[in-house]
């Protein structure tokens, strides 16, 4: 089984894979390229498809969301204790009627909220498998199947309807496992990947987007801020590794979709190659305002 993933996230790259797949590097191809990177992790589906597709020898991938580091880490370690306390959360969810599955869920909400201060988020152990199971039933179960905390920290996304949401996939849970164990994980700011960076190296960055309108504002994956400033932090990285030969693919969202005058990314990434791809905005409780848009696909090569 080829491995997809197993949380639903805002700006997943799943839609986009079939264009960016155009736009990869050749030393991907030919086997030249030894070391997949990426800092902003997220649902992963890009380092998965690639892993599918690829040879590579190591991935290395990280977040600064400690929670999502977390989850990956546990699955790589312990996918078997995993599974079998996602059943029984599946299976028990999925016995109560529409009013019992709200307060489940709430009970479950309030539980990890409240836990979260006692989570040793450096050191693995048992507390981890709990906590990755309520991540994903959380995940699974919520509204939009968002992954969203607000600035305490606390997940705030309210319950969603589904009527028989997969909350298990064991399949998928131990595909993804066994891509893991060829992989180092760790949770950190995205420069600290720059230690394992060399011209065998691609390394794709996803950050969190910058807004494309005044109601588009969405990038609380976790507590940490990702404004402007940011994303020139980003862009000056982006340079750093350049001249150190690594492959380099960024994503971001395309400002061109709303002000045709709003040149921040051919200034910021001046001398670059950037190409835009089609996406489709879901993010938007206005259904209407779900239309195809642009982004953006920037390159070294």
């Amino acid at each position: 089984m080829q491995a997809k993933p197993f949380l639903k996230w805002a700006g997943g790259k799943g839609q986009l894979l079939e264009q960016i797949d155009k736009f990869l590097p050749d030393q991907l191809a030919s086997g030249s390229i030894k070391r997949y990177i990426e800092p902003f992790i997220g649902g992963g589906a890009v380092f998965l498809h690639l892993a599918n597709r690829y040879e590579i020898e190591e991935f290395v991938i990280s977040d600064i969301n400690c929670e999502l580091v977390l989850a990956y880490k546990t699955i790589q370690k312990n996918v078997e204790e995993l599974i079998e306390i996602l059943l029984n959360i599946q299976n028990k969810y999925l016995s109560l009627d529409e009013s019992e599955r709200n307060l489940y869920f709430y009970q479950i909400r309030s539980q990890f909220n409240l836990r979260r201060h006692q989570i040793d988020f450096q050191v693995y152990n048992h507390e981890w498998i709990e906590r990755t199971a309520e991540i994903i039933f959380l995940n699974r179960t919520c509204f939009n199947g968002l992954f969203r905390v607000n600035s305490k920290g606390d997940f705030n996304v309210p319950v969603g309807r589904y009527k028989n949401p997969t909350i298990c996939d064991p399949k998928n849970l131990k595909a993804v496992a066994r891509i893991l164990q060829k992989a180092q994980i760790f949770q950190g700011d995205f420069t600290e990947c720059e230690k394992f960076v060399s011209d065998n190296s691609l390394i794709y960055f996803d950050p969190p987007y910058r807004p494309i309108s005044q109601t588009a504002n969405f990038t609380s994956y976790s507590q940490h801020s990702f404004d402007e400033i940011e994303q020139l932090r980003l862009r000056d990285f982006f340079r750093l590794l350049d001249s150190k030969g690594a492959k380099l693919i960024l994503s971001n969202s395309d400002p061109k979709n709303e002000n045709s005058n709003d040149n921040f990314f051919e200034l910021a990434y001046e001398g670059y190659r950037i190409e835009r791809v089609k996406a489709k905005r879901n993010i938007n409780s206005d259904t209407s305002r779900r239309k195809q848009i642009h982004e953006l696909l920037i390159m070294n090569y």
